[in-house]
C-alpha cells in the first residue's frame, strides 16, 4: 500500500485531469459533426459568375411547360389571382427565342401571394444542360413583383459546381401574349461560388 500512494501526488492528479479535460475538449464534434478545413475540400477561392438567359413560361398549347396545380382563391373576387399555384419545367435559353440554343431547365413553382398586386413567390431550381456546368444547379427563392420593370431575387444555393452558392438574379419581362399568358424573360444571374 505504501508503494502505490505515490503515484496520487499532486503532480500526477493535475495531469490526469489535464489530460481526460484534453480527450473531452477535442470529442466536442459529438459524433454528427465536425468543423473541416477549407484548403482541403478545395474552397479556398471564391469565384463570380454572371450567365444571361431566357425564361419560357408556355401555358398554352399541347406541351405546356406551366401547369395550374391549384387554382386561385374563389370565394371572393380577386384580380391577382391569389392562390394561384403552377409547377414549372421551363426551358432556359441562350436567345429570347425558343429556337435558341437550350442551356438548361427552370424546375420548381410559383405561387400567386398578393392580395393587392401581382406578386409571385417563386422557387426554383436552374438545371443546366450544357458544357461546363451540364448536371450542376442554382437554386433561387424569392419574391418576384410581375408588373415591376425590373425585379430582383436572390440564389440561396446550388448544386454540382454551384456548391455554397450566393448571389441574385435580376429579371424582366421580355414579352407576354395577353391571349394565352404565356411569357419570355430574361435572367441576368450573378453568383458567388467556389
Amino acid at each position: 500500500m505504501a508503494n502505490f500512494l505515490p503515484i496520487f501526488s499532486p503532480h500526477f492528479i493535475i495531469i490526469f485531469i489535464f489530460s481526460i479535460s484534453i480527450i473531452l475538449i477535442s470529442s466536442e464534434h459529438h459524433g454528427y459533426a465536425k468543423t473541416l478545413n477549407k484548403k482541403v475540400h478545395d474552397l479556398s477561392k471564391e469565384k463570380l459568375s454572371q450567365f444571361q438567359f431566357y425564361w419560357h413560361d408556355t401555358l398554352s398549347g399541347s406541351k405546356p411547360t406551366s401547369m395550374q396545380v391549384m387554382p386561385p382563391v374563389s370565394n371572393y373576387s380577386s384580380t391577382t389571382a391569389f392562390g394561384l399555384m403552377n409547377m414549372i419545367d421551363n426551358p432556359l435559353t441562350e436567345g429570347p427565342r425558343l429556337s435558341s440554343k437550350l442551356i438548361g431547365k427552370a424546375q420548381g413553382f410559383y405561387v400567386s401571394t398578393s392580395q393587392e398586386e401581382v406578386v409571385l413567390l417563386m422557387a426554383m431550381n436552374f438545371a443546366f444542360v450544357q458544357g461546363k456546368y451540364n448536371g450542376s444547379t442554382i437554386t433561387v427563392l424569392g419574391r418576384n413583383p410581375v408588373f415591376s420593370k425590373m425585379r430582383e431575387m436572390p440564389v440561396i444555393g446550388g448544386s454540382g459546381l454551384f456548391r455554397f452558392a450566393r448571389g441574385y438574379v435580376k429579371l424582366k419581362t421580355y414579352k407576354v401574349d395577353n391571349n394565352t399568358r404565356n411569357a419570355i424573360v430574361e435572367y441576368n444571374c450573378y453568383v458567388l461560388h467556389y
